[in-house]
């Protein structure tokens, strides 16, 4: 089965995109595919490059770039929710005049055709947060 996650809750608060994350470990390990992660609203702060956790705490980026690295998964922050809080890329940063990126270079910032695109080549749409 192929999936696509919708994350819509920060990395920081609530379980949402750490449930998200451990869902898309386990489906591959079960043998499914995951297309890609859309991150909308509150989700997008989960591609930021410059969060740093408390010793005691996970790591909340980690497990997205693992998927990344280790199973090729998109990482899909929509736009608006990015740029609202500050989430840039390098395409972003210069065209809005500001000092550089600010997220994880394994996340790209796509628009809301992307979640469309991810629905139609997916079995399942699984949505995390809200």
């Amino acid at each position: 089965m192929i999936y696509s996650l919708l994350v819509l809750s920060s990395p920081v608060s609530g379980h949402g995109a750490r449930h998200a994350a451990t869902f898309a470990h386990s489906a591959i390990a079960r043998g499914h595919r995951i297309h890609r992660v859309f991150f909308l609203d509150e989700g997008a702060y989960t591609g930021a490059a410059l969060s740093v956790f408390p010793q005691d705490e996970s790591d909340r980026l980690q497990p997205w770039l693992d998927l990344a690295d280790e199973h090729g998964v998109e990482l899909a922050l929509c736009i608006s929710s990015a740029l609202k809080r500050g989430m840039l890329d390098d395409t972003e940063a210069d065209r809005h005049e500001k000092s550089g990126a600010s997220i994880h270079q394994a996340f790209s910032i796509t628009g809301l055709g992307q979640l469309v695109d991810a629905t139609a080549h997916s079995d399942r749409l699984v949505t995390f947060g809200g």
